[in-house]
């Protein structure tokens, strides 16, 4: 029954395109090539406003994602800096636990 309903809804708006199409194609006065001109304007207006919104909106994206790849980048900075240090201190405790262990031997 999901395939018969999909056929359909594939048949309705094939009918519909070949409706538009038939309407097109039966513009016989210039008062009804006027009307197809200025609807065809509107929906380019309309779609003109529709890419620039889309525009910015990109390009809010990108800073943002440019924003999260520094934060990003400073974090694993962070993460190596805090790496190298912790790396230091178990070489000192190392050292520590060497010089005592040499200087009980010595007793």
């Amino acid at each position: 029954s999901a395939q018969i309903a999909d056929l359909q809804q594939k048949l309705l708006d094939a009918d519909n395109g070949d409706r538009a199409k038939q309407r097109w194609d039966s513009i016989a006065t210039i008062l009804e090539a006027k009307c197809a001109l200025k609807y065809l304007l509107g929906e380019l207006v309309s779609s003109k406003v529709q890419e620039s919104k889309l525009q910015s909106s990109l390009q809010q994206s990108q800073a943002s994602c440019s924003d999260v790849q520094k934060m990003l980048m400073e974090e694993r900075n962070h993460i190596v800096e805090m790496e190298a240090e912790f790396q230091n201190q178990i070489l000192v405790q190392e050292q520590q636990h060497q010089e005592k262990v040499n200087h009980s031997s010595w007793k």
